[in-house]
């Protein structure tokens, strides 16, 4: 028989405890992932059908798996699930970070200057890709499709460089929040 302990950071465990115990800390009540996220539709002036597509796509992703843990909050001891609203105003990327009550915790600002050409970089790739989706071969589709991941990748990265010291994230939360920053910047 296995006896299953529950063991705090302060509790020492004597040897023949640890042999014949499997130990868990308590569940921490620590959630640091993204629970809803909104975009700022007077933002958005105009999308197709396949960024659209991408927009669902991105929003279900990132909320089905994240992980989002502002700085200021966390310190502040809301630890959360959050929410996040984004919008672009003035060539400034706004990240509304609230609690899942709605309440408003910190709201971040990037400056999107070293996003212009990656941002428009993406929008010439996805368009080819949409079109080569249509009557391109599968080699063809491949090769746009990798050269639309490598962009995306560069992205994110940058994205996780803008983000340090505000928000710990991982690299593929910071791919769904490019993509949405991109229907963001969608002017039609």
């Amino acid at each position: 028989m296995t006896l299953r302990v529950f063991v705090s950071l302060c509790e020492p465990l004597s040897p023949l405890a640890r042999e014949s115990c499997i130990c868990e800390k308590p569940a921490s009540m620590a959630d640091p992932r993204i629970i809803h996220i909104e975009l700022d539709e007077a933002t958005i002036l105009w999308r197709n059908a396949d960024i659209e597509q991408e927009r669902r796509i991105a929003i279900f992703d990132l909320i089905e798996e994240n992980l989002f843990k502002p700085s200021r909050a966390w310190e502040a001891g809301h630890e959360g699930p959050y929410r996040l609203k984004l919008a672009v105003d003035d060539g400034r990327l706004l990240l509304e970070v609230a609690d899942q009550d709605g309440q408003l915790l910190e709201q971040l600002i990037l400056g999107l200057g070293r996003f212009r050409r990656p941002i428009r970089e993406y929008f010439a790739i996805c368009d080819s890709y949409y079109q080569a989706i249509r009557k391109a071969t599968a080699a063809e589709i491949e090769t746009i499709d990798m050269a639309r991941r490598g962009v995306h990748n560069e992205a994110a990265e940058l994205l996780l460089e803008r983000l340090e010291g505000k928000v710990e994230t991982d690299f593929a939360t910071a791919r769904r929040l490019f993509t949405l920053i991109c229907v963001l910047h969608i002017r039609g």
